[in-house]
């Protein structure tokens, strides 16, 4: 079976949308989701995208996608990309479109000058972080993400 990787395009909205559900499903996080196919249609396709996606096809058929965004190492001086979700639907697992999705990344990484790759995956998650290391990524356990959300970030945002 082929899998190819190739940007997504507008029409492609529902289908992304429909891949955030069903990653949201797998991680037991759907009650989460509040990101409408409007919402992603318009952030990855509107006037000024912020957010990148690259949808996996398995003989054509969509079978998992990639969405990112460049961040910045000051470190480094450059930036890099950050893998904000990476989706393979279960029955096209071990295909090769996971790693042909991170492959892309990496490439647009070197084609860029690009510093780094970089991602999160759940602590529980044993499989994706099996895959992960089979490929050379490494957990950075000095690092603890924060986040802020809902009533903590407007506190703060209101002084």
């Amino acid at each position: 079976m082929t899998v190819i990787i190739r940007p997504a395009v507008s029409a492609d909205a529902a289908l992304i949308h429909g891949f955030v559900r069903a990653l949201a499903d797998y991680e037991k996080l759907l009650h989460e989701v509040e990101a409408s196919e409007a919402d992603l249609a318009q952030h990855l396709f509107g006037d000024n995208p912020r957010l990148y996606c690259d949808i996996a096809e398995a003989d054509g058929k969509p079978v998992g996608f990639a969405i990112w965004f460049y961040n910045y190492s000051t470190f480094r001086g450059r930036h890099g990309i950050y893998l904000e979700d990476l989706f393979v639907v279960p029955e096209a697992r071990g295909l090769g479109a996971g790693k042909a999705l991170l492959r892309r990344l990496a490439q647009r990484c070197e084609e860029q000058g690009l510093a780094r790759l970089e991602w999160a995956v759940l602590d529980w998650n044993a499989p994706s972080i099996a895959f992960y290391d089979s490929l050379g990524a490494t957990a950075q356990t000095d690092w603890i993400i924060r986040r802020m959300t809902g009533e903590p970030l407007k506190a703060l945002a209101a002084g």
